[in-house]
């Protein structure tokens, strides 16, 4: 099986290392650094969403290697406790007509890797989850999400393989059982890295339509490294991070015409906030091979690259606001930032814990 482009871009960014030193260093104490708190309990947590009810969100994990196994699992806002959901080869479930390819009939095996995440209504009422997934196989996995408050569980209910030769980074959910996804690279030929991150064109925005089970290049978006991917509610617009353009771009499915686009520094994960806005995880700088390569290579806390979290009018393109930003302690390398009440939730690709930020 081929491995997806990020687990090659974490092997040879090791190997570019060699014997330099890392520039990235290891942020290893679990203390507040003003509003922001850490809580040191998890595994490479790289995207989150909200649950309803804002009494839990759901964090997907990612195993950052092709071997490495990553879970799904659901944390309590008030107890601070958490609960795995699923893990390759223990999870329930089965295909179920309309949730995904037909061809796709069986659960994920043991390496199941998440990846990018979401959550939608589905017109039928019942709540799904969608899965990037890379372990066992490079599909869009879907779960059906069932609960309230802070007791929930997920079954899985089918799957999309991915298009030939695609790593798939992120997926943004439509409420009729269509999706759309980010392909950040192509599986082969793999990138260059050795001149650091490309800056040509590697990848594009697919949709997916439920009514014919297939995909489609959403014209308008190729790019280079597209990362991060929301849908406006109706579905007529993607807002897509095209992280090494440092660039947003909001994008009109059915014609392909971009509507506007913005300069946001190294965008990854994006998500809507209660108030209409788009909230984008952005790098502080463009990361060198040999930075990436020390970050991934941290055995024991976090990373330290500086990132902010920064506000996106979707209708005028334009940054609003700076939520929060950090040098380093007490996490770096953010990838996702979710607001549920006056609070502000991010994740990160590499490392044990989440930042919990108090707005107020």
């Amino acid at each position: 099986m081929q491995r997806p482009f990020f687990f090659a871009l974490a092997a040879l960014a090791v190997l570019l290392l060699g014997t330099q030193e890392p520039q990235a260093e290891s942020i290893i104490e679990c203390e507040p650094q003003g509003n922001a708190r850490p809580i040191c309990a998890f595994s490479n947590p790289e995207d989150i969403v909200a649950l309803p009810g804002d009494q839990a969100i759901l964090i997907g994990e990612y195993g950052a290697s092709a071997e490495a196994t990553g879970r799904l699992l659901v944390f309590e806002l008030e107890s601070e406790k958490q609960h795995t959901v699923f893990r390759g080869g223990q999870g329930k479930g089965a295909a179920e007509p309309g949730w995904g390819d037909p061809t796709c009939a069986t659960p994920p095996g043991e390496k199941f890797n998440s990846h990018g995440i979401d959550l939608v209504r589905r017109d039928d009422g019942r709540l799904q989850l969608l899965v990037i997934q890379h372990g066992s196989r490079e599909a869009v996995e879907l779960f059906e999400v069932i609960g309230a408050r802070t007791n929930w569980r997920v079954e899985w209910r089918g799957c999309v393989p991915a298009p030939p030769n695609a790593s798939l980074n992120s997926v943004a959910a439509v409420s009729n059982g269509d999706f759309y996804t980010t392909q950040m690279a192509p599986l082969e030929p793999p990138v260059d890295l050795t001149q650091g991150i490309p800056r040509h064109i590697t990848g594009h925005a697919y949709a997916w339509s439920q009514s014919d089970t297939s995909f489609r290049k959403i014209g308008g978006t190729e790019g280079a490294m597209p990362n991060g991917i929301v849908s406006s509610p109706d579905g007529r617009f993607i807002y897509m991070n095209a992280t090494a353009e440092h660039s947003v771009r909001k994008v009109e499915v059915a014609t392909g015409r971009e509507l506007g686009r913005a300069t946001v520094d190294s965008p990854d994960n994006a998500r809507w906030a209660p108030d209409g806005r788009v909230l984008i995880a952005s790098l502080a700088r463009d990361l060198t091979g040999e930075e990436f390569g020390a970050c991934v290579s941290i055995e024991q806390g976090a990373c330290s690259i500086p990132f902010k979290i920064v506000a996106l009018d979707p209708d005028s393109m334009t940054i609003v606001e700076t939520l929060y930003a950090t040098d380093g302690a007490p996490m770096g390398a953010g990838t996702v930032g979710l607001r549920v009440g006056d609070e502000l939730f991010i994740g990160s690709f590499h490392g044990d814990r989440i930042l919990r930020v108090n707005l107020k």
